[in-house]
């Protein structure tokens, strides 16, 4: 058997629910500097670095939201079934909740990656039906169960994401990373190709510069990324990728800056809504009869 037959054996599907994969196995004399590539078109995801002890499976599904052009994300350990929601949006909370329902799984956690200008969270209506606990960084200033910051560790049965602050995009924003699978969820400091804006919610280009560079850039390169939002369908990218290829995160520091200063965009159509909502973890909005 070849290494890369060995080392890592997909099961990807699609559904009206979105996009699932399980790490399945693992070759034992790979090192963690080596990358495997994924052995067929219908393997898509991306090369990627592997550990070399074996990691359990992990279910995972890439969900999104149309109107807001959010990606939702869930993840949930097979043995104990307990699973953790990353940017649920409000409107799909009861897509989201039916899904855990569907697979057997308890939700234990619905993560924010910040506080979100551009929809409301679906977290709140989400503990209301599952009763899981909500979790935002604590730098956000936002309501929530559990307040997280730099180092921190959210576990959900075998599986654990560590809490990397990337603030720059909003005060809060952090990055939800695996090092066991080799994934982070970076919101919306580091986009596919590009990264959220700095010109509102306290938002700072050289503290986001920084944040990306020193954070996010210096995880294993083939690290799989997954962003909150993506605009042209794309759905992860590496860390490599985005190093090299981010038209504005590959330059300079000064350079970066000029580009964030200049971006002219509109203001914001769903922020008015979304910021007092979600201050207190989307609990304003919440449908009446759930």
């Amino acid at each position: 058997m070849s290494k890369v037959d060995g080392a890592l054996q997909y099961v990807r599907h699609f559904s009206k629910f979105g996009r699932s994969f399980r790490i399945q196995k693992q070759h034992p004399h790979l090192q963690p500097s080596e990358s495997v590539k994924p052995q067929s078109p219908a393997l898509e995801i991306a090369s990627r670095n592997l550990s070399s002890f074996h990691t359990p499976l992990l279910i995972f599904r890439q969900l999104f939201d149309h109107i807001s052009s959010t990606y939702t994300y869930l993840l949930a350990c097979p043995r104990t079934k307990e699973c953790v929601l990353v940017d649920p949006v409000l409107e799909q909370a009861k897509r989201d909740f039916q899904i855990t329902q569907d697979l057997g799984l308890s939700i234990k956690y619905a993560v924010n990656t910040h506080m979100h200008a551009d929809h409301i969270t679906g977290t709140g209506y989400l503990r209301v039906l599952s009763g899981c606990k909500t979790v935002i960084s604590k730098a956000s200033g936002a309501d929530a169960d559990i307040h997280v910051q730099e180092d921190d560790e959210i576990a959900f049965g075998a599986q654990k994401l560590k809490v990397l602050s990337t603030p720059g995009h909003t005060n809060g924003c952090v990055t939800y990373y695996s090092p066991e699978q080799g994934v982070a969820f970076t919101g919306d400091a580091l986009l596919i190709r590009g990264c959220g804006r700095t010109d509102f919610q306290e938002g700072n280009p050289r503290t986001l510069y920084r944040s990306v560079h020193e954070k996010i850039f210096r995880l294993p390169t083939a690290t799989l990324l997954f962003p909150a939002h993506d605009y042209k369908g794309l759905t992860c990218t590496t860390v490599d990728e985005e190093s090299r290829l981010n038209p504005r995160l590959s330059k300079t520091e000064d350079q970066f800056v000029e580009i964030m200063n200049n971006l002219n965009l509109d203001y914001p159509k769903q922020i008015d809504r979304a910021l007092p909502a979600n201050k207190v973890c989307g609990v304003y909005d919440i449908p009446q009869n759930p």
